[in-house]
C-alpha cells in the first residue's frame, strides 16, 4: 500500500505549502461550475469624499456569472443612476464623485451577487462611509496661571473625524514640544503636566489633529501657560502690601502622587480578541511619580508586553481571552504612592474554526459542508442557498441541514448550488461561500508535462501532480519509464497528489511518472528531478576584536554545486553595508580599513543560489582606550580627608579595570601631577587622605586592557589647613668625609610633607657610649650638616627633626653614624702559605685589632707576584696580582699559579679610607706539573725506509723535562691503524731518525714531553715514506719536508681579548691559497659565521666579539671542497679585568716606554745606514732576542719569511722558521724582549693583527728555551688603560 499522509499529519515545515496547494486546487475553468467570489472591498470601507468611489466585486464561474447589487437591503438599480457604472465582465461599481457627485449621498450598506445557471455567490455587507475632517469649533481660551509644582492638564478635544485623527502638540515654529516623565501626551490627546516648572511658561501650546485619509491637518488655537515661582510671587505680594501686613506665599511643597487619568480607584476596559490592548495611567505629584504595572494574580505576557510614553502606557499585542483580568498601575514618589485597577474583559468577534470548502461530487456520491466558528459570545450559525435563507430556498431531496453541517447524499446534477454560512454575534460576523458542483469527468493532470524540479541534497523534494476528476481519481507514482510503483517509508504521498521525498539524495535524480485513474478513465504525466550538492561555507567569518583605526578582515570561503552560480552579499546588522570606501568586498572576504566605533556590529556573509541560501555571521567588537571620566565632585571635606566621585566615560567595549587618581599641589608644585591611589573599575567614589598645607586638585584616569584614558578635567581646588609636620626626614646618615669631621645627611621633606610654611630641621648629635649632652642646631631647608673637630672614627648618635611655623614633628628616631675614617695603622701578622698543588695555594693570616683599623673593615687584599720560573732563568717585569677577600676573613685561595715557580705575597687590611701597610713579603714555591705539548713536530728527509723527526721543547715545561715519548703506527689504504710502537727519547734531544720503516707507507706519529709528575699533551703528525730511490727528486727551494698527500691547515692558535681575537695557523699545500675563517658561539646550533682573509696571510683578526664568551673557530681554504682545519675553542676576556694592576698611568713607566721607543728608533736608523752602505749587519744577537716574524725580510723568490744571518753562518732556514740555524736561543740573550711581558691567550691586537704593547697582564710569559717553535710568538695581554 502506498503511504498516504493527510494535511493534518504532515510535517510543520510543509503544512503551509501543502495547504496552499489544496486551497488552490480549483475546478478547471473549462468545466461547468458555480460562481466563486475572488475579490471584494473591505466590510468597513471609508472613502475619500474628493475621489471616485470604487466598490470591488470580482467572481469566476462557468458559464461566466452575471452581477447585481443591493443597497441598504434593497435592489440597487445602477441603470437609473448616471453617476454609477459597472465595469465590463465584472461586478465592480464605480461611483463618479469627481464630476458632480457627492460621497455623502452614497453612504450605505452594499452587497454584490454573482450568479450563473449553477448557483449564486454573495459578497460581505460592505459599509461605505466618506471620511470627515471637520474644523475645530471656535472657543475663547483663557491663559492658564499655575503655581510652580502644581499639576496641569491642557485639553485638546479634537473634532470628531472619520477615521479618528492623530494628535500631537507643537509650538508656533512647528517644533514638537519635548515630552518626559513629567510632561506627556495621553491617549485622548490631552497634554498632562505632573508638576509645572518655570520653564513651562510659554504662549504657544498648540494641539494639532492630522486626518490621514484626507491628508489634512487641523490646529487648535494656541494655549498660554504662565507659571509663577514662589520667589516672584512673594516679591509681587510684598510690593502690594504694607509693612504691617502679613504676607508670604508657601514655598514649593512636595506632594504624593494623585492619578490624573483614569480617575477613581477602578475602571473597566473591553477589548476584542486579536486587537492591541492599551491601558494608561498618568499621575500628578512632586517629585515626578514613576509608574509601574502589574497583573493581579498573574504575570504580564512575556513577548507581547510593551511600555510606552515613559511607562505610563501598557501595551499588549494580539490579546486573547487569557489576557482578561485586573491590571494595576502604581504611581510612586518619595512621599508615597497611588494606584488604579483596570478590569479588562476580552471579547471576540466570530472567528473560523472550520470554514466551508467547495465540494465537487460525481452523480450518486455523498458529501458534507461544515461551518464551525467561535467567538465571545458564541456566534449564531445560519445557512443560505444561492443567497437565500435555506429555510425558504427551493427544496433539494439530497440535502439535509444539521446545525453547522449540511449533509449531501445521492446527489444529482441539479444538486449543484452555492451555499453561504453566516456566523455572527454582537461584535461582528463572518460570511463564507462554498459551492457543491456535481460533475462526471475522467481524470486530468494539471501539472505541466516534463516539469523540472531542482532540490538540494538532504532536503525534501516535492513533486507536484495537480489533478482533477469526478469521481476523485486515485494517484500512483513510478520512477523511470518502466519503473515499479513507489512504495515504502522513504516516500510520502499527499492527498493533493504531491509526492514527497523527505531526504533527497543524489541517486534520487531521475524521471518520475504520476498516474491518475478513476472509473471514467486514466492519465499520466512525467516530471524530472535533479538533486544538487548543497552550498556550504567551509570557512566562516570569526569573531574579531580590533582596536580603533586598525584593519580587520572577515573570511567567507564557500563550496557549491558546479551547476549553480552563487552570489555572495555582506550585511552589517542585517542591513546593507555602509556606502564607504573603507569597506572592501573581495571574492571570499570582507576587509574594513581604518576601523571606527561605528563599525562595531554583526557582519553576515549570505550565499544565495537559485535553490538554497546559507549564511554565517561574526561579531566585530571595536575596542579602544576608555574615554576619560567626567563630572568630578568633591564632597565630605575634612582637614585630612575628602571624598572624590566621578562618572566613568565610555569603556569602548573593553571593561574598565581600574581608575587611577592623581593630584596636583598648586601651592608647591603647580603643573606637576602625582600618583595618589588606584581603585577597581567598579568603583566611582573614593575616600582620599590629605596632607596639611596643600592646595589639592584631583584628576581621574580610566584603565582597561587597551590602555589608559586621557586624564579627566581637574576637579575644583581644595586648600587644606597648615599643621606641624607629621614626619621627619628619612635616610638619615652620619659618615665622616675627613678623619676629624662628621657629615650628617638626610632626605628633605617634599613640599606637601612640610604641612606648613617655614620648614626647617633640628639636627642633634652626641658621641655614643659617652655621657654627653645632645648638641643641636636648627638649619634651613637643606639636606646636610657638617660637624667638625671630631675624633677619628667614633660612633655618634644622630637625629634630625622637622619643624615649621606651627611646631615640631614627632620625636625622631636615633641613628648611629661614625666620624671620618683614617688609613689602617698595622699590617696583618703571622702570614702563612700552604701550597695545595702546582697551580693553587692557600694563604692564612691573623686579623688586625679592630681599633687599629680606624674605619669600617672592608676586608683584606693579598698581593702576589711571580719571582721567577725554576725551570729557566730570566729577568722579567714583575706584575703583581691582587685578590680581595671581603669582611673579616683570615684565609684565602690563590688560583692560577704557574707550576715550578717562585712567588712572593703580602697581605694588607682595607677600610673605607684605603689600604693599611703591607705585611712582610712571604716567599713560596709551586711544585712541578705536567709539561705543555712540544712546541712543534716536523718530519723531514723521507727515504724508502726512514723519516727524520724534529721537534721543539714545550713552551711551558712546568718543571724539569725527563724525556719525550714518541708513538707511531702505520695506516693502510683503508685508513686502518697498524700496531703502535713507543720510543722514549732523552730530554736533551731535538731530533731523531726513524729507520727500518716500510716503503711507500703512511705513518701517524704521537709526540709528548714528560716531567717527574707525568706526561703532557701530545701533538700528532702524519708522513709517508717514498716509493723508490728513482722517485726522489733533487730538493727545490723549500724542500726537505715530507710533502703531504693533500693540503692541510694545522696548529690553529688563538689569542683573544675582550671584543676581538687574533687567529693564526700553518698551511701546507698549493701556493696562493685563499683562506677563510669560520666561527660561532661554542655549544650553539647557529650556523657558522664566515670571514674572508685578504691575500694569503696566515693570521686574521675577528672583531665584534662578546666579552666573556666561549667561541669555536676553524680555518679553511677557498676552492678546496671540504678542506678545513680542526676546531679550536677560545674564550674572550671579561668586560673588566678584576685582578690587574694598572701601571700605564705611573710616571716611571711612561718615561721608560719613551726611552725604549727612542732607542729602537736610533737602532733602526743605524741599520738603515749600514745596509745602504752594503756592509753586513751583525744582527744575530738582536735576532736571537727579537724572534719576531714582523721584522724579518721577505724572500724574493717565494714571498716567505727569511732570516738575517751573520758572517759565519749562511745556511738557509726552513720555510717559516724564525730561529737561528743552530736552533738554540740563550736565555740571557732575550732579557729585553717585549715578548716576556704578557700572556698569549689573553693578549690584545690591533686590527691588522699587530701587537698592542702592554706591561701588565694576568700572567707572565715564559721565554723560549731550547729549540724555538716555528709558530708566531703569543702576543701579550693588553692593559685596560694603555693605548
Amino acid at each position: 500500500m502506498m503511504k498516504k499522509k493527510s494535511l493534518c499529519a504532515s510535517r510543520a515545515s510543509l503544512v503551509l505549502f501543502l495547504c496552499q496547494m489544496i486551497s488552490s486546487l480549483d475546478v478547471p475553468l473549462d468545466l461547468s461550475q458555480p460562481p466563486t467570489i475572488t475579490q471584494q472591498s473591505p466590510k468597513d470601507y471609508i472613502v475619500d469624499p474628493r475621489e471616485n468611489i470604487v466598490i470591488q466585486c470580482e467572481a469566476k464561474g462557468k458559464p461566466p456569472p452575471s452581477f447585481s447589487w443591493t443597497r441598504n437591503g434593497t435592489h440597487f438599480d445602477i441603470d437609473k443612476d448616471a453617476q454609477v457604472t459597472m465595469k465590463p465582465n465584472s461586478g465592480t461599481l464605480v461611483i463618479n464623485i469627481m464630476n458632480g457627485g457627492k460621497a455623502e449621498a452614497y453612504e450605505g450598506v452594499y452587497q454584490c451577487t454573482a450568479r450563473n445557471e449553477r448557483g449564486a455567490a454573495i459578497s460581505n455587507n460592505i459599509v461605505i462611509r466618506p471620511s470627515r475632517s471637520p474644523l475645530w469649533t471656535k472657543e475663547k481660551l483663557e491663559p492658564n496661571h499655575v503655581r510652580e509644582g502644581d499639576s496641569l492638564v491642557l485639553h485638546c478635544r479634537p473634532p470628531v473625524g472619520l477615521p479618528p485623527p492623530i494628535i500631537f502638540w507643537m509650538d508656533n515654529a512647528f517644533q514638537r514640544l519635548p515630552q518626559s516623565e513629567r510632561v506627556s501626551q495621553g491617549l485622548n490627546g490631552d497634554l498632562y503636566f505632573s508638576n509645572v516648572q518655570p520653564e513651562d511658561t510659554r504662549e504657544d501650546y498648540i494641539c494639532y489633529a492630522r486626518f490621514n485619509h484626507t491628508q489634512t491637518i487641523q490646529q487648535k488655537q494656541p494655549i498660554s501657560v504662565k507659571v509663577f515661582s514662589m520667589d516672584s510671587l512673594n516679591d509681587t505680594i510684598a510690593a502690594n502690601l504694607s509693612d504691617t501686613d502679613i504676607y508670604g506665599a508657601k514655598p514649593v511643597t512636595e506632594r504624593q502622587p494623585v492619578l490624573l487619568t483614569p480617575t477613581g480607584s477602578t475602571s473597566t476596559k473591553v477589548e476584542l480578541r486579536g486587537n492591541v490592548l492599551l491601558l494608561e495611567c498618568i499621575a500628578a505629584g512632586l517629585p515626578t511619580p514613576v509608574i509601574r504595572w502589574i497583573k493581579e494574580g498573574g504575570e504580564l505576557p512575556a513577548n507581547r508586553t510593551f511600555f510606552e510614553n515613559f511607562k505610563k502606557t501598557l501595551k499588549i499585542t494580539d490579546v486573547s481571552e487569557a489576557d482578561s483580568g485586573n491590571y494595576k498601575c502604581i504611581a510612586r514618589n518619595t512621599l508615597g504612592s497611588a494606584h488604579h485597577v483596570i478590569s479588562v474583559t476580552v471579547k471576540a468577534a466570530p472567528y473560523w474554526i472550520t470554514a466551508p470548502r467547495n465540494l465537487v461530487l460525481s452523480p450518486g456520491e455523498h458529501g458534507n459542508l461544515i461551518c464551525r466558528a467561535n467567538g465571545n459570545p458564541k456566534p449564531d450559525i445560519s445557512w443560505l442557498a444561492n443567497g437565500v435563507p435555506i429555510a425558504i430556498a427551493p427544496e433539494d431531496p439530497s440535502r439535509k441541514v444539521d446545525g453547522d453541517t449540511i449533509i449531501f447524499s445521492h446527489v444529482q446534477e441539479r444538486s449543484s448550488a452555492v451555499y453561504q454560512c453566516n456566523a455572527s454575534n454582537e461584535y461582528g460576523y463572518l460570511l463564507a461561500n462554498a459551492f457543491v458542483n456535481v460533475l462526471a469527468e475522467p481524470p486530468r493532470i494539471l501539472t505541466p508535462a516534463n516539469k523540472l524540479y531542482q532540490v538540494i541534497a538532504d532536503s525534501p523534494a516535492l513533486l507536484d501532480c495537480a489533478y482533477f476528476g469526478s469521481p476523485k481519481p486515485e494517484i500512483e507514482w513510478f520512477k523511470g519509464v518502466k519503473g515499479s510503483i513507489l512504495r515504502g517509508n522513504e516516500y510520502v504521498f499527499h492527498d493533493n497528489g504531491t509526492l514527497e521525498i523527505p531526504v533527497a539524495q543524489k541517486d534520487s535524480t531521475g524521471t518520475y511518472t504520476c498516474v491518475a485513474r478513476n472509473e471514467l478513465g486514466k492519465t499520466q504525466n512525467e516530471v524530472q528531478l535533479e538533486v544538487k550538492d548543497p552550498t556550504m561555507i567551509i570557512k566562516q567569518p570569526e569573531y574579531k576584536v580590533i582596536q580603533r583605526y586598525g584593519q580587520v578582515s572577515f573570511e567567507c570561503i564557500i563550496k557549491h554545486d558546479s551547476t549553480l552560480s552563487p552570489t555572495v552579499i555582506w550585511l552589517k546588522d542585517n542591513d546593507e553595508l555602509p556606502d564607504d570606501e573603507r569597506f572592501l568586498v573581495g571574492k571570499d572576504n570582507l576587509t574594513i580599513m581604518n576601523v571606527t566605533d561605528k563599525d562595531d556590529g554583526t557582519y553576515t556573509c549570505i550565499v544565495n543560489t537559485t535553490l538554497d541560501s546559507v549564511s554565517a555571521s561574526a561579531v566585530l567588537t571595536v575596542v579602544a582606550r576608555p574615554n576619560p571620566p567626567f563630572d568630578l565632585e568633591l564632597t565630605g571635606q575634612l582637614e585630612r580627608s575628602i571624598e572624590l566621585s566621578w562618572i566613568p566615560g565610555d569603556e569602548n567595549n573593553s571593561p574598565i579595570t581600574s581608575f587611577v587618581i592623581e593630584y596636583e599641589d598648586g601651592l608647591h608644585e603647580p603643573g606637576v601631577w602625582h600618583y595618589q591611589t588606584e581603585v577597581p573599575g567598579t568603583q566611582t567614589t573614593v575616600q582620599l587622605k590629605l596632607s596639611p598645607y596643600v592646595n589639592y586638585s584631583f584628576r581621574v584616569i580610566a584603565v582597561n586592557e587597551i590602555g589608559r584614558s586621557q586624564p579627566s578635567e581637574p576637579s575644583e581646588q581644595y586648600l587644606t589647613k597648615s599643621a606641624s609636620p607629621d614626619e621627619n626626614p628619612s635616610n638619615v646618615q652620619g659618615i665622616g668625609s675627613e678623619p676629624d669631621n662628621l657629615v650628617i645627611t638626610w632626605e628633605s621633606l617634599k613640599g606637601f610633607q612640610s604641612n606648613g610654611p617655614g620648614l626647617q630641621y633640628k639636627v642633634s648629635w652626641r658621641q655614643k657610649d659617652v655621657d654627653d649632652e645632645w648638641t643641636s642646631v636648627i638649619v634651613a631647608n637643606v639636606s646636610k650638616y657638617i660637624v667638625s673637630g671630631t675624633p677619628t672614627f667614633v660612633p655618634y648618635e644622630i637625629k634630625v627633626q622637622a619643624l615649621n611655623d606651627l611646631g615640631y614633628a614627632p620625636e625622631p628616631s636615633v641613628v648611629i653614624g661614625h666620624s671620618g675614617e683614617d688609613l689602617p695603622m698595622v699590617a696583618p701578622g703571622n702570614v702563612q702559605v700552604f701550597v695545595i698543588n702546582s697551580t693553587l695555594a692557600k694563604v692564612h693570616w691573623d686579623p688586625v685589632p679592630l681599633k687599629t683599623v680606624r674605619g669600617h673593615l672592608q676586608g683584606y687584599k693579598v698581593y702576589y707576584w711571580k719571582v721567577q720560573s725554576l725551570s729557566r732563568r730570566s729577568r722579567r717585569h714583575v706584575e703583581k696580582k691582587i685578590l680581595t677577600f671581603r669582611g673579616n676573613k683570615t684565609v684565602g685561595m690563590l688560583p692560577g699559579l704557574e707550576p715550578y715557580s717562585s712567588y712572593k705575597l703580602n697581605v694588607r687590611v682595607v677600610n673605607g679610607k684605603g689600604e693599611g701597610p703591607a705585611s712582610p713579603d712571604k716567599l713560596f714555591r709551586t711544585p712541578e706539573g705536567v709539561p705543555g705539548s712540544p712546541s712543534f713536530l716536523k718530519i723531514t728527509n723521507p727515504t724508502l725506509d726512514s723519516l727524520t723527526l724534529e721537534w721543539g721543547s714545550p713552551t711551558h715545561p712546568n718543571g724539569v723535562l725527563t724525556s719525550y715519548i714518541l708513538k707511531f703506527q702505520p695506516i693502510n689504504n683503508t685508513h686502518e691503524l697498524g700496531p703502535l710502537v713507543e720510543i722514549r727519547i732523552p730530554a736533551n734531544e731535538s731530533s731523531l731518525i726513524l729507520k727500518n720503516l716500510n716503503y711507500s707507507t703512511r705513518y701517524k706519529f704521537y709526540f709528548n714531553a714528560q716531567t717527574s709528575v707525568g706526561s703532557g699533551n701530545q701533538i700528532t703528525e702524519e708522513a709517508v715514506t717514498i716509493m723508490d730511490e728513482a722517485g726522489i727528486l733533487r730538493p727545490a727551494v723549500g724542500a726537505g719536508k715530507v710533502q703531504p698527500l693533500y693540503p692541510r691547515i694545522r696548529n690553529v692558535t688563538t689569542a683573544a681579548a675582550e671584543t676581538y681575537a687574533n687567529i693564526s695557523w700553518e698551511y701546507e699545500g698549493p701556493d696562493h691559497a685563499n683562506f677563510y675563517v669560520e666561527y660561532g658561539v661554542a655549544g650553539s646550533k647557529e650556523d657558522w659565521k664566515k670571514e674572508i682573509v685578504n691575500g694569503s696571510r696566515s693570521f686574521f683578526v675577528l672583531k665584534g666579539l662578546t666579552p666573556g664568551t666561549t667561541y669555536k673557530v676553524r680555518v679553511g681554504a677557498e676552492g678546496l671542497s671540504g678542506f678545513r682545519s680542526s676546531e679550536d675553542v677560545f674564550e674572550t676576556g671579561p668586560a673588566m679585568a678584576s685582578r690587574q694592576v694598572d701601571i700605564a698611568t705611573q710616571g716611571w713607566f711612561i718615561g721608560l716606554m719613551c726611552a725604549v721607543a727612542l732607542l729602537i728608533l736610533i737602532l733602526l736608523i743605524v741599520c738603515f745606514i749600514r745596509r745602504n752602505k752594503g756592509g753586513k749587519y751583525p744582527v744575530k744577537e738582536k735576532e736571537d732576542a727579537h724572534a719576531d716574524p714582523e721584522i724579518q725580510p721577505m724572500k724574493e723568490d717565494d714571498g716567505t719569511f727569511g732570516e738575517y744571518s751573520d758572517a759565519e753562518d749562511h745556511k738557509p732556514l726552513k720555510k717559516g722558521s724564525r730561529t737561528p740555524s743552530d736552533r738554540t736561543v740563550k736565555k740571557e740573550d732575550s732579557d729585553d724582549s717585549l715578548v716576556d711581558y704578557g700572556e698569549g691567550v689573553n693578549g690584545q691586537f690591533n686590527e691588522d693583527g699587530s701587537f698592542i704593547g702592554q706591561y701588565s697582564g694576568k700572567k707572565e710569559k715564559e721565554p723560549a728555551e731550547g729549540n724555538e717553535s716555528s709558530e708566531a710568538p703569543s702576543p701579550v695581554n693588553a692593559m685596560n688603560s694603555f693605548v
